[in-house]
């Protein structure tokens, strides 16, 4: 596995080793040791799977009391994923980076504690899957604006527009978002 960091002690992108022949393929898509080594020690408490049809936007979610380290990868057609650091003692704080993650690479996305994650799905449909660091707790869910202007994300939606929950709709601007120390 590759392990490509977007900023000092923030995303990592993780490029797995896929082995094919004629009969298909085989990749090892988590090991411990290496993902210690180059992202910290983290230990995953739950797995998530979603669903989700073109142009679906979800994001730019986190959870402050409880944050949640993300490992992400798309099992099936392809997203734009977005991470914002939203941690004011980051050198990198306010930033957002951004990947393709899709069933063709086959890369993965370290989300640690302490950034918002959304991402924009750009073929027909996609599959989602991504283990978490902490459970999820809706009473400490927060939502970053996905448009924020302060935040300059280049979503591409080639002139449409994107298909975003009600909750989503509703996200705070990055000035008014509550922030890690």
């Amino acid at each position: 596995m590759e392990f490509k960091p977007l900023a000092p002690n923030g995303p990592v992108l993780m490029i797995p080793a896929v082995h094919g022949d004629e009969r298909g393929f085989f990749m090892e898509t988590f090991r411990q040791n290496e993902f210690e080594a180059r992202c910290g020690h983290h230990v995953f408490v739950q797995d998530n799977h979603s669903k989700s049809r073109k142009n679906v936007l979800r994001g730019l979610h986190y959870q402050l009391e409880r944050p949640q380290g993300k490992l992400v990868r798309v099992i099936r057609g392809q997203v734009y994923d977005v991470t914002v650091d939203l941690r004011a003692s980051s050198p990198t704080f306010g930033q957002s980076f951004s990947v393709l993650l899709d069933d063709a690479n086959r890369h993965m996305l370290w989300a640690p504690p302490g950034f918002a994650h959304g991402f924009l799905v750009l073929s027909p449909e996609a599959e989602f899957v991504y283990k978490c660091t902490t459970y999820y707790a809706p009473g400490d869910e927060h939502c970053l604006l996905w448009n924020e202007p302060a935040l300059g994300i280049d979503w591409p939606l080639s002139g449409q527009r994107p298909i975003i929950s009600a909750k989503d709709r509703e996200g705070l601007s990055f000035a008014s978002c509550p922030k890690y120390r």
